[in-house]
């Protein structure tokens, strides 16, 4: 049997240290001891002081630096790749009108989301470690509930989109390479299912990373790869345009009649491609669902350029696109777990399969703390949400879905709520009208990109099987 470990520091009670073993670390809160003399006092404050923070936490170990690279990695993600198809619908004039005005919306209610941060004051009042939290402490009730299951759900969501997104880039890889070989007639049929599973894989092992702000130093590789492929993309897009001696598109987005994979876009086609645009580009500003998280520690961009070389520098790119993806993943999934274990901890917490961590040596890397109720749950997770991509690897009405279910109401109705609840802003003032007009409007963005996305799945089931999707 694998030596116990000690999961969580010595509890302090009255200047004493007492050993607790077999409870996750992150329900930890310390109690300040109590000094029976001035001098032991000043001691014991100076020594609690450098240990934790103002309310009896360990001390967060974050950085501006790491915070930055989370930041980046959730938001230069799978949504940066679909806004090229986005644009393609919206057109020269809608396209960036729309992107400049989720990019204000998404800015705003970001910083009224981190004024939330901290209950009652904003310097001194007590933190709140999840957006769970930040709604608890703010609007209590069933909104509480209401606000996790939209959260979780759609990080669950964010999952299946980046395993699609990334098997996307992994086929990119192989067809540029079979294009340069064989052709660019050469058909090159490849299935995803081989990708989905292989980024699976991958994503079991960096799972078992404990907790979130252990994950920074893969955020930091993501970010550098946001860089490197968003690079790419923007040169190789400017030598097109140098090739091609113009702009391509049109002022109204894609038209009507022009024959597609799925077929002769019709008039009500282009109503809902349009709509699921929306969600596309709503989806690319998605991060303010882990932005407390932060606070508290198939149009691939580079297949649809109409030309595979330097296939070596697509390559390149799309290999960045991959370890993105990888990071990415963990970025958004770490406080859904986060969120599980924390809940099984409390309800068995004389549970050992649970709460029981072990020491594992692992050659190069050190003590590693094993716990099987994270092992076991964290791989099914992972399994859960690949084989649900290799049933629907529909990557953009996917986006589009998560990006309508996640806007309104986590990007912009509970920040806006929690701000006013927090400032104390009257009913029917002015800046109360503005903030729900803001809200309101932005619900029915949602509505529309989720009709729109919806109609999207539904015409790709028209000619879809089952595991058996190829490009």
């Amino acid at each position: 049997m694998l030596p116990r470990s000690r999961t969580m520091p010595s509890r302090i009670h009255h200047g004493a240290f007492e050993e607790r073993q077999d409870i996750r670390h992150y329900l930890q809160v310390e109690a300040q001891p109590k000094a029976h003399s001035e001098t032991e006092a000043i001691n014991i404050q100076a020594n609690y002081s450098k240990s934790f923070d103002d309310d009896g936490r360990l001390k967060r170990t974050g950085t501006l630096w790491t915070a930055t690279a989370h930041v980046i990695t959730a938001v230069i993600g799978s949504g940066v790749l679909s806004l090229a198809w986005a644009i393609g619908q919206l057109g020269w004039v809608a396209g960036p009108v729309v992107l400049t005005l989720f990019a204000f919306v998404n800015l705003y209610t970001s910083n009224l989301l981190s004024e939330c941060y901290r209950a009652g004051d904003p310097v001194t009042g007590q933190r709140n470690y999840t957006y769970m939290d930040a709604v608890r402490a703010n609007l209590g009730g069933r909104k509480v509930t209401l606000c996790g299951l939209i959260q979780y759900l759609n990080l669950f969501g964010v999952a299946i989109g980046y395993t699609i997104a990334a098997s996307v880039s992994m086929m990119a890889i192989k067809r540029s390479n079979c294009f340069h070989k064989n052709g660019e007639k050469s058909p090159c049929h490849m299935s995803s299912n081989g990708f989905m599973i292989t980024f699976g894989i991958l994503e079991v092992f960096f799972s078992q990373i404990p907790d979130f702000d252990q994950v920074w130093w893969l955020s930091i590789v993501a970010a550098i790869m946001s860089f490197t492929y968003s690079s790419v993309g923007l040169s190789l897009g400017v030598a097109q345009v140098a090739e091609n001696g113009s702009f391509k598109g049109s002022l109204t987005g894609i038209s009507i009649g022009t024959l597609t994979h799925a077929g002769t876009v019709t008039a009500m086609q282009k109503l809902w491609r349009s709509f699921q645009a929306l969600g596309a580009i709503a989806f690319a500003y998605s991060y303010s669902i882990i932005l407390i998280e932060i606070q508290a520690c198939t149009r691939n961009l580079l297949t649809g350029f109409g030309f595979y070389n330097p296939y070596w520098l697509l390559d390149i790119a799309n290999i960045a696109i991959v370890v993105h993806l990888v990071g990415a993943y963990q970025v958004f999934c770490q406080p859904l777990f986060a969120f599980i274990e924390k809940w099984s901890a409390q309800k068995w917490s004389k549970s050992d399969f649970v709460t029981a961590e072990y020491d594992l040596p692992i050659p190069f890397y050190g003590v590693y703390q094993l716990n099987f109720f994270r092992l076991i749950w964290r791989t099914i997770f992972v399994v859960t949400t690949t084989l649900i991509s290799m049933l629907m690897p529909f990557f953009n009405d996917v986006v589009g879905i998560l990006g309508a279910l996640g806007f309104w109401p986590l990007t912009v109705y509970f920040p806006i709520e929690m701000y006013i609840s927090q400032k104390k802003i009257g009913r029917w003032t002015s800046r109360w009208v503005a903030l729900q007009m803001l809200s309101i409007s932005c619900f029915f963005i949602s509505i529309a990109a989720a009709v729109g996305s919806v109609a999207g799945v539904v015409l790709d089931l028209q000619t879809y099987k089952p595991f058996k999707t190829s490009y």
